[in-house]
């Protein structure tokens, strides 16, 4: 389990046109987002991301970094970017699962093709919401076992501009006995 305030595991992946990312070297103003997806397979994915594309100059207005990232093969992540009309979002692929089991991400086993016609990979992880602090460490963590009700990023926007005018600390880091 990922604790606020704690340095988050190691990622590293191959994006589309903008080289390896490695969250380690990045240097957010305030913080980098990583939105983990489940993949092209996800017609929910693709919405996601399109809202995602559309707002990241709010994110990066606040002196967030943006990157969303998959299992995807990619050629896989190349159709999915295709579609969403975001040239400038960041998008990752070849997430290993036990990365992804390691940022704490629910794996799921395939189910054969979607509604969009879309095989599944065997294996692929399911979505996350995380804001990593420029020092590594967590922030905020969302985990979804399902590829629907996953945080709103307007409402995200909204918890940036509150946590960074008063200073706002990370919550949830008590690790301790209860």
């Amino acid at each position: 389990m990922l604790i606020p305030r704690q340095r988050v595991p190691v990622l590293q992946v191959e994006t589309l046109s903008h080289g390896t990312f490695t969250l380690s070297e990045q240097a957010p103003r305030h913080f980098t987002l990583v939105v983990f997806y489940r993949g092209q397979h996800c017609p929910i994915c693709q919405r996601y991301l399109h809202e995602l594309g559309g707002l990241q100059g709010e994110f990066e207005k606040r002196g967030v970094d943006v990157i969303a990232v998959s299992g995807d093969t990619a050629e896989r992540a190349r159709a999915t970017a295709l579609k969403l009309n975001a040239p400038g979002l960041r998008v990752g692929y070849g997430l290993p699962l036990a990365v992804a089991r390691a940022w704490g991400l629910y794996i799921s086993t395939s189910r054969g093709t979607t509604s969009t016609g879309v095989e599944e990979p065997a294996l692929f992880s399911e979505p996350g919401v995380f804001l990593v602090r420029a020092d590594g460490t967590l922030y905020y963590a969302a985990v979804q076992s399902m590829p629907f009700a996953r945080p709103h990023f307007d409402e995200l926007l909204a918890g940036l501009d509150f946590a960074l005018a008063k200073d706002y600390p990370a919550r949830g880091e008590h690790a301790g006995p209860v």
